[in-house]
């Protein structure tokens, strides 16, 4: 741990993903989101590994979900990227996906939310925009989001960045993460290591840094 005028600045990812500094982020993994994805259940598989060695160092654990508003709600920008997405030339050829309280919209079994675990529910692609996430994590006194899930380079890359540019250590666990266009995916990670603010790891370190058991109280006390 480097320390400088009181402050300690964590260096090693035991340090960095020690419980009572870091939450783990599930990013989308959601039913609809998961299929269109090649290669989607082997990241379910990894995320699940993950959340389970989470869950026993006692990190929280908080479950970002993307959905559609009604299209009369959809301004914009929304319309924009829905026609980008669809591949379609007018907002009228829009279908609708993602809606509240769909099957689409819910999380994979594998990795499904406890109790004790947050639900954030968004329409922008940082998870930390128009959700209380940023609130919750300083209210904790945590300084560390551990990211997997699904899009890479959709909406992971603006969540690091956001969670940079708000002062947490963002750390992706590249082989939890999931991503429609591999080459995006490639220039997504080389740009944040290029960057430098985010942690690029893999999910056999970060398990391997996490302890066997919790530092202090268990989630839900």
């Amino acid at each position: 741990m480097d320390r400088s005028i009181g402050i300690e600045i964590p260096e090693t990812l035991e340090e960095i993903c020690a419980p009572s500094r870091a939450a783990l982020l599930v990013y989308d993994l959601q039913v609809g989101i998961v299929s269109q994805i090649v290669g989607g259940d082997r990241v379910s598989e990894h995320v699940a590994r993950l959340v389970r060695s989470a869950r026993a160092a006692g990190l929280r654990i908080v479950y970002s979900r993307y959905y559609n508003v009604p299209l009369a709600w959809a301004g914009v920008g929304q319309l924009r990227m829905a026609k980008t997405w669809q591949r379609v030339k007018t907002a009228s050829e829009l279908k609708q996906y993602l809606m509240q309280g769909s099957p689409g919209i819910q999380i994979v079994e594998a990795v499904a939310p406890h109790p004790e675990d947050v639900v954030l529910d968004r329409v922008a692609m940082s998870a930390f925009e128009g959700t209380p996430l940023a609130f919750l994590l300083r209210d904790l006194g945590l300084g560390t989001v551990v990211m997997a899930g699904i899009a890479l380079e959709v909406g992971i890359e603006p969540t690091a960045r956001h969670a940079a540019d708000l002062g947490f250590i963002p750390v992706l666990v590249e082989d939890a993460c999931g991503f429609g266009n591999a080459d995006a995916a490639r220039r997504t990670l080389d740009s944040l290591r290029f960057s430098g603010d985010s942690v690029l790891t893999d999910l056999a370190s970060v398990v391997g840094a996490l302890p066997s058991k919790p530092e202090g109280p268990p989630n839900g006390s």
